[in-house]
């Protein structure tokens, strides 16, 4: 008997999935798969609520990347922040496979939301927040060495989260379980973890060792290219038409040696909040001009009512002269 492709591809799923007969956990759907394990969208029996549900693959090597998932886990749990995914439950399944239990994010990814054109301003907030988070982690001794447009989720309600620890570097056990760190002499030289288009140079090259802050702070400024072009750096430069203090911000982000870089997450958003602000940006210094038409943009109201007036002025005299 042949069955259809639609059947067979269903029994597939169901062979290669971690449903387990009294388990508390249903599992509905899957949401997403990587290359390390797979995602569902469960429900949770006892407490009656849908959650999301991370899964080693079937088959998948039941040593490395089961460390790699259960730190994953650890990371997270310990990296309490809005911008991050609460865990619910961590454990290992009768036949090896590890999971991990979270809040399931309901919302789009950072390259879907954009696709919508948002105003400058939104995309710049969104940033802000995202930027709020990496510095948190990073105060907290975690570097994500996987930020890209697909890792970051913005919910319905405006939450701002940043996905996907999976590749972490842990720094120092400051703030996060000690567990966690166990793992991290973990990648040996030369190995390359991350996306292509968003890693650092030092990065692309396997330099575990020269990993730090700052090799977040060019994948961010892969992202901010992201947001203000549609693509990463590395498949053109920003539009034409884009402010030079945003490209400047850009383009310190994306500097090949990191001490060239912003030293922080931190700095980095204090630079867009202060184009926002239309506050000098510390990567774009000012000449004289440029300072005066930062404060003629700044204040053009306020300057257009007391131009306006001191014309309504002279006129008056000239009529009354009349």
């Amino acid at each position: 008997m042949t069955l259809p492709d639609a059947t067979v591809g269903h029994l597939l799923r169901i062979a290669g999935g971690a449903e387990v007969p009294g388990w508390r956990y249903e599992l509905r759907e899957e949401i997403g798969r990587g290359g390390m394990g797979v995602v569902y969208r469960a429900h949770d029996r006892e407490l009656q609520r849908d959650v999301a549900l991370k899964v080693l693959r079937a088959g998948a090597d039941a040593g490395d990347l089961a460390r790699r998932l259960h730190r994953e886990a650890r990371v997270l749990a310990s990296l309490e922040h809005p911008g991050m995914v609460p865990v619910h439950d961590v454990g290992v399944l009768a036949d090896g496979l590890g999971f991990y239990v979270m809040k399931l994010v309901r919302g789009r990814r950072l390259d879907q939301w954009a696709a919508g054109a948002p105003a400058m301003s939104e995309r710049l907030r969104a940033f802000e927040r995202i930027c709020e988070t990496v510095a948190f982690a990073h105060a907290h001794g975690v570097v994500h060495r996987d930020l890209k447009p697909g890792n970051v989720m913005l919910g319905a309600f405006g939450e701002v989260l940043v996905m996907d620890w999976g590749v972490a570097k842990v720094l120092s056990d400051a703030g996060v379980a000690s567990a966690a760190t166990a793992v991290d002499g973990e990648t040996a030289a030369g190995t390359v973890l991350g996306t292509p288009g968003y890693m650092a140079p030092e990065q692309a090259a396997g330099d575990s060792r020269a990993i730090d802050a700052r090799t977040d702070v060019y994948a961010l400024g892969g992202l901010l290219h992201f947001l203000l072009a549609g693509s990463p750096p590395t498949a053109g430069p920003l539009p034409r038409g884009t402010p030079r203090p945003l490209a400047a911000i850009v383009q310190r982000c994306l500097a090949v040696a990191r001490t060239e870089r912003y030293a922080s997450a931190t700095d980095l958003a204090a630079d867009v909040r202060a184009f926002q602000a239309r506050d000098p940006v510390s990567a774009y210094p000012e000449t004289p001009l440029r300072k005066a038409r930062r404060i003629v943009s700044r204040y053009r109201v306020p300057i257009a009512l007391v131009l306006t007036y001191m014309l309504i002025r002279v006129a008056l005299i000239f009529w009354t002269r009349g």
